[in-house]
């Protein structure tokens, strides 16, 4: 990929892979002007206290620390953790609602909620010191991501119990940008907006944003003229493929941002345009395990395995070892040197399909979508039972200008992909453009129709 503008890009303007400006040191926090040790030094004081505050305070944690015959005063080293049981959804669902809140409700400013689309949902509460540690998490992120001061950032996450929107919100503002809060949907309105109002930054899901790219394109705009400078893309998984499809349609830097609404929202982790080689964890406030998803072992740095949080400075809500599904591995420092990295998370244990034997991830599908020449970056994935067997097709759409041979071709090349790549024989179907549903929020790839 061009390091240089391109003819259609305005002079100044980051072209796709384009790495971005070292960070002024001056908008740097005193966090992240820590030495590793010193960092450590403040986990371990921030660890205990939140392991005590935990213990003393709610019920399910008391219960599970002495079950497993440990308690607060175990921790004398960061070590110490993984003798701690974990946390998962199902804690946060069997105590619905405010079970796991260690703090009284008159100290809780408000509540957040995921979507509950497969049970109950998990509800997270925050004090006015959670939501302010919230913002500069937030704004920390932004920062890192390319934002300043002045800067007026477009929202295009969901507002409301989702996390996203306000997180984004609140954390724009106290980094001193101009939010307009545009929230999902409406998507020509939005290229409108953008139009206009002009923001050189835009948070939104990945793929809301690609849906936003084809209107630019279908209303005549190229989105390559427009005023963005950096997208800053997270609630779901996305690829490197998917990273460059943006940066060269759009003509930006495209950063990922990882958060969870248990630990605390958007904000935990955050990729730095100056590197884009992972996602600096905010360990002042987030201290980070992976872990093997079978045995729940800890696994050593740089090994693969499932990303486990603990919040250090949450206080209506604090989670220890919290379990995310999110595969990932820890890496060391580079932009930020003090705060470790986690790969960008491209997959999830819970995403993770078992075809005829085989493991599939969505992303896999993803990443030989997005290389095949002739068909759009939107697709679908189905399971179907065949004659006892499991059986999956990828929908694909076409790209507008693809004729009836290159389809045809496109087909065969991700049939052949996914049995080279994966090793697991698919049906591909290229549908028509705009034939798959669009995305406004997160996004999801697969359409399980085994029961039916």
């Amino acid at each position: 990929m061009s390091s240089e503008p391109t003819a259609s890009v305005p002079p100044g303007r980051p072209s796709g892979g384009k790495r971005g400006e070292v960070i002024p040191p001056g908008l740097l926090d005193d966090a992240e002007r820590l030495t590793r040790r010193q960092l450590e030094e403040l986990q371990l004081d921030r660890l205990r206290s939140t392991l005590r505050h935990a213990y003393d305070n709610v019920e399910l944690y008391r219960a599970k620390f002495d079950e497993a015959g440990t308690g607060p005063g175990d921790c004398r080293s960061l070590g110490d953790l993984s003798r701690f049981p974990f946390t998962t959804k199902a804690d946060l669902r069997d105590t619905y609602p405010f079970g796991m809140f260690a703090v009284p409700m008159a100290d809780v400013r408000r509540v957040h909620a995921s979507s509950g689309t497969t049970g109950r949902p998990t509800v997270v509460g925050y004090t006015d010191n959670d939501l302010s540690v919230w913002a500069d998490v937030m704004a920390r992120s932004i920062r890192a991501a390319g934002g300043r001061p002045g800067h007026k950032a477009h929202i295009s996450y969901g507002y409301g119990l989702f996390t996203g929107g306000l997180g984004a919100h609140y954390g724009a503002e106290r980094a001193g940008c101009t939010v307009i809060p545009a929230s999902g949907g409406m998507t020509a309105r939005q290229v409108r907006i953008i139009q206009d109002f002009r923001p050189e930054i835009i948070m939104i899901t990945p793929s809301y944003m690609l849906t936003l790219l084809d209107e630019f394109e279908k209303q005549g705009i190229d989105p390559r003229t427009s005023s963005l400078e950096v997208g800053i893309f997270g609630a779901e998984p996305w690829t490197e493929e998917m990273r460059r499809e943006i940066e060269e349609r759009a003509g930006i830097h495209a950063v990922d941002i990882y958060g969870l609404s248990e630990v605390i929202g958007p904000g935990v982790a955050q990729e730095c345009v100056e590197t884009k080689d992972g996602l600096h964890v905010w360990e002042d406030h987030f201290y980070p395990e992976v872990v093997d998803p079978l045995t729940g072992a800890v696994l050593p740095d740089g090994e693969e395995g499932e990303l486990v949080l603990t919040s250090l400075t949450k206080e209506a809500l604090p989670v220890v070892r919290y379990r995310t599904r999110d595969l990932t591995r820890l890496l060391p420092g580079t932009a930020r040197p003090a705060f470790r990295r986690i790969e960008k998370i491209t997959g999830r244990c819970d995403d993770m399909i078992i075809l005829r034997g085989v493991n599939v991830f969505p992303s896999q599908i993803e990443e030989i979508v997005l290389r095949t020449p002739g068909v759009a970056p939107h697709f679908r994935i189905e399971l179907t039972r065949r004659d006892r067997m499991d059986h999956m097709t990828v929908l694909v759409e076409a790209r507008p200008q693809a004729g009836p041979g290159q389809r045809e071709a496109a087909a065969r090349s991700i049939v052949q992909g996914v049995k080279d790549g994966v090793g697991v024989t698919v049906e591909a179907r290229i549908v028509p453009p705009e034939t798959l549903e669009r995305s406004l929020g997160k996004l999801r790839r697969v359409k399980d129709l085994r029961g039916e």
